[in-house]
């Protein structure tokens, strides 16, 4: 199994260049278009795919040379693999298929927190792990608020309002399963920035606020964990 999960996160990290990339969903992919979702991230925040398929890389790779230093990888690997299997086909999905990514993306996002749940607690592991499900965590909620907007089930600002509280509400339970976990806190938060970036712009205070709030509560929490470690 551990080959096979060094084998996907490579196929995942290669994919982008078997597709025309993903900065976010385009509006002429829905039959209701809107000038822009409140909920989704500039398109520089996606940039940190960078740093999650590197480490995800490494991780799986270490895991692979060095069994004996990684015991926990038996249970990580499972979840993982489902995770990193769905994400190899993911990004051709958004650019054809939103409605489908959407859904592909919820039990990729499951596969992501399970794995970083049952991971041990060394930084090489346990960073790339909580990055990539701290930004799925983000990315569902993003994805959702896109599908019920673009399908005119709720207006964008509604849509973004209440995916991004149960994106928060979802991170900080999930932190607190894993407080040792900070990198699942940054990737959240390294999202939330993006969101308030798109956001400033178009004077959306209500997003800004609701980001904002999100990021100290998800900052707060880490503080608090790093001053129990002390």
């Amino acid at each position: 199994m551990r080959i096979v999960v060094f084998i996907l996160a490579v196929a995942f990290a290669v994919s982008p260049f078997f597709s025309s990339g993903f900065g976010g969903f385009y509006r002429e992919s829905f039959p209701v278009q809107v000038s822009r979702w409140p909920a989704q991230p500039a398109g520089w925040a996606f940039s940190i795919w960078g740093l999650i398929y590197i480490g995800l890389i490494l991780a799986s790779g270490r895991a692979l040379l060095q069994p004996g230093r990684t015991p926990e990888w038996g249970r990580v690997a499972q979840p993982l693999g489902i995770s990193l299997l769905i994400g190899v086909f993911w990004i051709e999905a958004a650019t054809r298929a939103p409605v489908l990514a959407t859904v592909m993306i919820l039990p990729m996002a499951a596969g992501a927190i399970i794995a970083m749940l049952r991971a041990g607690r060394e930084w090489p592991q346990l960073l790339p792990l909580g990055l990539y499900a701290g930004w799925l965590t983000a990315a569902s909620g993003v994805a959702l608020s896109v599908v019920l907007t673009g399908y005119g089930l709720l207006s964008a600002g509604s849509a973004a309002t209440l995916l991004l509280v149960a994106v928060l509400v979802t991170a900080l339970a999930v932190a607190a399963l894993r407080p040792a976990a900070w990198g699942y806190r940054a990737g959240v938060i390294w999202a939330l920035i993006g969101v308030i970036a798109a956001n400033v712009s178009a004077n959306d205070w209500l997003v800004v606020a609701i980001c904002g709030v999100g990021i100290i509560l998800l900052i707060v929490g880490q503080a608090r964990q790093w001053q129990k470690a002390t």
